[in-house]
């Protein structure tokens, strides 16, 4: 089997990205990213990337240099074996070193590790967890994944909402989150109250605000008394020694962290140096799979449990539940419930949640999910 296209599509959502002005859900992402491998026999992988996608399809379709390092994913992959992950994951990432080995161009290179999972899958009529060593269950516990309402009540509103539908966990995030102390402990107090002693609830209180190391301990002490279930990405991806004063202070709430990381190598460091409880590799920014499979070698070895980050369309959920499914250890997976079309119709089979608040794996081919093209090219703009 040889790689004979690689697509990028840009798709752009009719709504604005806005806060929650109350109770109401927020919109998502304006823009949404995705792959597409194809090739000569005719099965196609696909995967979803949470980047900048206008400067995704730039590094997808650079052209070849003549240098090695400055290549495109295109130019790369074309004519090559999908089957082979790790060689080309290599290929790739030495290829586009000199502007990669971070940000968009790893970002890219994990998508498209994803499509050639799925196209593996695919070929082989199994599903992506056996390729990745087999399942240890079948469903996974999901949260719905949401930003902070600007009010108590509209906190406890949000809530209600989403224990009517069927969720035990809850994790509220960014938002208004981070403008007034005193607020942002009240609008914790109201999902606690609203949701009860037995729904989870984890905070994300956003990287973005420009916290120490200090201020984050008083954070974590402030909110002990609400028990929640994490505290997510609260200092900068960078801040790992930060993240390991939090952890000496004593602080007794799980600290998660690692959405913005990439490679086993940085989530050694983030583990090693950050003391962290919980790692959350994002598959479609950390590596893919390849990397992911390492990734949850160095937390086990070091004790720590993995929850994957997943905030897009059903490809990245889909992905998740796989990755899920292999683990030692399972917490949760994560579920966008934004309110957005271009997220939701490009998919033709979307992920169902059971009565107890747990997503089954996909159990077809691949990643289990089949999209809808025509709703692909609906919202794209770079057709």
């Amino acid at each position: 089997m040889k790689i004979t296209d690689v697509e990028a599509f840009i798709l752009q959502s009719p709504f604005e990205i806005t806060n929650p002005a109350g109770s109401d859900e927020a919109r998502g992402v304006k823009h949404c990213f995705l792959l597409k491998v194809s090739t000569d026999e005719g099965i196609t992988g696909w995967s979803d990337v949470e980047t900048s996608p206008h400067v995704g399809e730039a590094v997808v379709n650079a052209p070849e240099s003549g240098s090695g390092v400055f290549e495109g994913l295109r130019a790369l992959v074309i004519g090559e074996d999908p089957f082979d992950v790790e060689r080309l994951w290599d290929k790739i990432y030495r290829g586009t070193i000199y502007f990669g080995r971070r940000g968009v161009a790893m970002q890219v290179l994990s998508g498209f590790d994803i499509a050639c999972h799925d196209i593996i899958g695919k070929a082989i009529d199994r599903p992506v967890y056996k390729i990745l060593g087999g399942a240890r269950r079948d469903r996974v516990r999901a949260y719905a994944s949401t930003l902070f309402r600007p009010t108590a009540d509209a906190m406890k509103a949000a809530c209600a909402f989403y224990v009517q539908r069927g969720f035990t966990a809850v994790k509220f995030g960014w938002g208004v989150f981070g403008q007034n102390p005193k607020q942002d402990i009240q609008l914790v107090a109201a999902a606690r109250e609203a949701l009860g002693p037995d729904i989870e609830l984890m905070i994300d209180p956003g990287w973005m605000v420009n916290r120490s190391a200090y201020n984050a301990i008083e954070l974590c002490r402030a909110l002990e008394p609400y028990n929640i279930f994490w505290l997510e990405d609260f200092l900068h991806p960078e801040s790992y020694d930060g993240y390991g004063k939090v952890k000496a202070a004593g602080v007794k709430t799980r600290l998660a962290a690692g959405e913005q990381e990439a490679t086993a190598w940085g989530f050694r460091e983030l583990i090693q140096r950050g003391g962290i409880d919980v790692v959350q590799p994002d598959l479609s920014r950390c590596g893919g799979f390849t990397q992911a499979r390492k990734i949850i070698w160095e937390a086990e070895h070091a004790g720590v449990d993995v929850c994957p980050h997943a905030w897009l369309t059903d490809l990245l959920t889909a992905a998740s539940l796989h990755l899920n499914a292999v683990l030692p250890r399972s917490l949760f997976l994560e579920y966008n419930v934004s309110d957005n079309p271009m997220l939701r119709e490009v998919i033709q089979n979307p992920v169902q949640m059971d009565a107890e608040g747990y997503i089954p794996v996909p159990q077809g081919a691949g990643l289990g999910i089949e999209i809808n093209e025509a709703a692909v090219k609906r919202f794209c703009i770079n057709l």
